[in-house]
């Protein structure tokens, strides 16, 4: 599969970028992951996708550690980091982000999203987030606002996943409060070791037609 590496700077962290072209792979290109055969099943562009979040995420080890280390896949499908390590993976359209932190207890959730048309926006929203949470994100238009919301949930979820090893509705956090380049989520229950109404500040900005949102907590 024809892929191209580059990285960037967000967040006080080091994002590993993969473009790929899913037109140009071939399940043989799985081979190349130690857990290939997990992957027999699923569907070709699951298999690129997966792929390149994989290629991305073994430069992200590299880079703090020398080694181009593959994270394997856990038992709900969630990427399985070395000791040591804490990390995060995520696909949009032909791309893949995967960043990592060299501190075992850190949070780390990255995610991007396309932005939602206003019909996308009108016709989940209610799925998204509550009508308490609207006044908070009256600040963007409305389609980004969904958009960042379900993103921001996204990135808190897949943070906190290895601690509750279950996966998270929409409702389980609210956002509170938002700025040009901050969202905060509040807990609206306990979850992982932390109390309702826990805080967690994430990092976002806008490229073009997309959005990306990091948490990273040490």
């Amino acid at each position: 599969m024809n892929v191209q590496h580059r990285t960037f700077s967000f967040a006080h962290c080091l994002i590993q970028q993969v473009d790929f072209d899913p037109v140009t792979f071939s399940p043989n290109d799985l081979l190349w992951l130690p857990h290939h055969a997990q992957l027999r099943q699923s569907g070709r562009k699951r298999q690129a996708e997966h792929l390149a979040g994989r290629i991305a995420a073994a430069h992200a080890i590299q880079a703090l550690t020398g080694h181009a280390t593959v994270p394997g896949i856990g038992p709900q499908r969630e990427p399985v980091w070395p000791v040591g390590i804490q990390g995060s993976i995520s696909h949009c359209g032909q791309q893949a982000l995967a960043v990592a932190v060299a501190h075992e207890k850190a949070l780390v959730g990255i995610d991007r999203e396309r932005v939602l048309d206003e019909a996308e926006a009108e016709e989940i929203w209610q799925s998204v987030i509550k009508e308490s949470e609207r006044p908070c994100l009256d600040i963007l238009p409305f389609a980004l606002g969904v958009t960042l919301a379900f993103s921001a949930k996204e990135s808190l979820y897949k943070a906190l996943h290895r601690h509750v090893n279950r996966l998270l509705g929409f409702a389980s956090a609210e956002v509170t409060t938002v700025t040009p380049h901050t969202l905060t989520l509040a807990l609206a229950e306990p979850l992982a070791g932390y109390a309702k109404g826990s805080v967690f500040t994430l990092h976002w900005q806008q490229e073009e037609d997309r959005i990306i949102t990091l948490l990273y907590a040490a």
